[in-house]
């Protein structure tokens, strides 16, 4: 089954908001062995809208629509299908009585152009909203299913989980699994993680193995095809064995968690706090921390030593190694590493300290940063980078370095 989603309305296309509804789906039908071969996005516009319709049918079996089921004049989603299909549009009862009951019992006057949303396609199955007015349906036209799901995700995810699926599993002869296992990495780029891979990559079959970067990161994907998940299992565990026999050292964590949230879990089992010194970061690092729920629990505090003065005054660097060595050295990164654990009573400090750009510092390149993770009871660490980018790029690189030298450190504790 060849699948197909598309997502209507000008706001995906002017930016206002993000097209998530196209990835969740993806991740839906690949549970249940649909493989998405297309993603379009389409303004509100008829004639356009037709056209990708003709495209659509053309060449996927199963065509499913986001957005464009509301009550104003661009929301033409339904009527466009229908046109497609020559069928017509009539009201399911059902969506009409909860959309009057949804204005009678807030006191609220319902204009005539709600009654559209309770319009489906004639001979339909539709799929109730529990979570909003307009309904989804499902219609099935010379071999081909489309599905028709409103915009809000609020809306589309209970939707799918509780009635597209089923009714998308029902339609499967012989039902099939693409089950995934992903594998994140930090320290290595994309380019030098595929070349110690590239064997596997070449003979991959089933299952496969897909690496991307992600936000300074890579993440690597294998996905098996089979009949059931535990099946999918067996086909992955042999090629996960190899891969972290080759790259172990990089990997931080299996599946969606971020690097932040596996080194704020790992502190908290071991009952460990954590205190940041950043210069050239200004405080993201910190910032990453304490964005995850319940980090109070193991943040100490930090201090953003963007100057020369703030790293003597606030951190204790002496002069002389300011003057000498520099703010950017091994010697520098040591020391705010050292005291800002001692100074905010942390059992772990981290240091980041370099040149971030455009300009160079101190005579030093752009891009050479220094990173610094004192633990107590181990020797100190410091790591010298030399990262390659835009100021942003360099700044978020050498803040996840700094997480993910603490993480290792804290395992070697």
């Amino acid at each position: 089954m060849r699948a197909e989603i598309i997502a209507v309305g000008t706001e995906l296309l002017l930016g206002q908001i993000a097209n998530t509804n196209a990835q969740y789906l993806s991740q839906k039908l690949a549970e249940i062995g649909v493989g998405v071969y297309f993603h379009t996005v389409v303004g509100d516009n008829a004639e356009r809208l037709a056209s990708v319709i003709r495209q659509a049918s053309a060449r996927s079996d199963l065509i499913v629509f986001t957005g464009g089921l509301g009550p104003t004049q661009d929301d033409l989603t339904k009527e466009t299908v229908a046109e497609h299909l020559g069928v017509g549009l009539t009201t399911d009862q059902a969506a009409m009585e909860r959309i009057e009951s949804f204005f009678r019992q807030r006191g609220i006057t319902m204009t005539e152009n709600n009654r559209k949303q309770a319009l489906v396609l004639a001979g339909s199955r539709v799929f109730p909203n529990d979570h909003g007015m307009a309904p989804g349906m499902a219609a099935q036209r010379d071999g081909r299913t489309y599905v028709l799901l409103p915009g809000p995700p609020s809306e589309l995810y209970p939707m799918v989980e509780k009635y597209v699926m089923p009714y998308l599993i029902g339609l499967k002869p012989e039902q099939q699994v693409f089950h995934s296992r992903v594998l994140r990495f930090y320290g290595i780029g994309e380019s030098a993680l595929e070349e110690r891979l590239l064997d596997l990559i070449e003979r991959q079959d089933n299952p496969t193995i897909a690496p991307y970067a992600k936000e300074f990161e890579v993440t690597l994907r294998i996905t098996a095809r089979a009949a059931n998940v535990d099946d999918a299992e067996r086909l992955i565990q042999p090629v996960e064995r190899e891969i972290r026999e080759r790259l172990g050292e990089y990997i931080y964590v299996t599946g969606e968690t971020s690097l932040h949230e596996v080194l704020v879990d790992e502190l908290k089992r071991r009952g460990a706090t954590i205190a940041c010194a950043e210069s050239c970061t200004g405080g993201t690092a910190a910032s990453l921390i304490t964005s995850v729920p319940g980090s109070s629990a193991v943040m100490r505090g930090g201090v953003v030593c963007y100057t020369n003065e703030a790293k003597r005054q606030l951190l204790n660097v002496p002069e002389e190694v300011l003057a000498g060595e520099g703010a950017i050295s091994e010697t520098t990164a040591r020391l705010l590493a050292e005291n800002v654990r001692t100074t905010l009573g942390a059992d772990v400090g981290i240091s980041v300290t370099g040149v971030a750009g455009p300009d160079s510092s101190e005579g030093k390149p752009v891009g050479l940063v220094y990173v610094g993770v004192a633990v107590e009871g181990l020797p100190t660490l410091v790591k010298e980078l030399r990262l390659a980018g835009r100021r942003q790029a360099i700044v978020g690189r050498a803040a996840k370095f700094a997480l993910f030298y603490a993480l290792q450190r804290l395992k070697e504790r």
